[in-house]
């Protein structure tokens, strides 16, 4: 079905055309029309077709590597997708599904071009919405990307935190249990071993303030490196929540699936019966 020019003045990319250029492109473009739910490409589809929303809402996906549906955009009315695998000449590489009624401008790569050499701002106002999905991409990618705990709390880090954790470290080890060890068994020595002239006699009074400082200033510093491990624990367990809810999806999804696939193999069942039933009964004599 063509596109009428009046349509096709309502889309942002379009806008700016003049009624006799926008009939031109209006004459080479067509409509296509697409029920709830109806597929309107698939990835790996080489069709090299575009499409602009005139009406309704689409759903635009991707699948990762764990197998796990990822949207990345919902176009609506006047919105693009499909443009990077038509601009590219090569095969989609999502999904798009219509979610309701939809009615979409189907665009080519040479209506594309022709409308360049009429209008070339035009081509400035595709590049913006462009623009807008590649930064859409990126958000994705970033978010997704940031569900390491360990790297995401690691980037977000302050220059204190890190020195917490590098004391809590040291001084949860053997290094340190050893050194100090050798540092109280020399000062000890040391001022036994001078007797009357020891800066520090027993029962070694300077060594014990030092000792109740050091205490006091390492206790906080390893209660801030325990709240960034608290901090990394509940992140992982947001996650584990958020993957264990998506798997419970999953397997709901599967259950209506294997409930809707019986439902049919019974409709499919009856059929074959009443056909039997029926051949039967032809078959009798009269």
């Amino acid at each position: 079905m063509s596109c009428p020019a009046e349509e096709l003045k309502k889309v942002p990319l379009f806008a700016q055309l003049d009624d006799e250029e926008a009939g031109v492109l209006a004459a080479q473009l067509s409509l296509k029309k697409f029920g709830a739910r109806q597929r309107i490409y698939k990835a790996g589809d080489a069709e090299g077709h575009a499409y602009v929303v005139i009406d309704g809402r689409v759903r635009v996906s991707t699948y990762d590597q764990d197998h796990q549906e990822v949207v990345v955009d919902e176009p609506g009315r006047g919105d693009f997708f499909g443009f990077a695998a038509m601009l590219e000449g090569t095969a989609h590489q999502t999904d798009a599904v219509a979610l309701e009624e939809t009615t979409c401008l189907q665009v080519r790569r040479d209506d594309i071009a022709a409308l360049l050499q009429r209008k070339p701002l035009a081509g400035m106002d595709m590049l913006a919405v462009l623009g807008r999905q590649f930064h859409g991409s990126q958000e994705l990618v970033r978010v997704r990307a940031g569900r390491n705990p360990n790297e995401l709390i690691e980037t977000e880090a302050t220059w204190g935190e890190r020195i917490a954790d590098q004391v809590a470290r040291f001084g949860g080890s053997w290094s340190f249990i050893i050194l100090f060890s050798c540092v109280l068994t020399v000062y000890t020595a040391a001022n036994i071993f001078l007797g009357g002239s020891a800066w520090d006699p027993y029962p070694f009074i300077l060594l014990n303030l030092f000792l109740s400082m050091l205490a006091a200033i390492q206790a906080p510093v390893i209660m801030m490196s325990q709240n960034r491990q608290d901090t990394k624990d509940r992140l992982r367990g947001e996650l584990d929540y958020e993957v264990n809810r998506r798997a419970a999806s999953d397997i709901q999804g599967l259950a209506r699936k294997l409930n809707l696939m019986d439902e049919k193999m019974g409709d499919i069942e009856e059929l074959v019966r009443d056909s039997l039933s029926a051949d039967r009964r032809a078959d009798r004599p009269q």
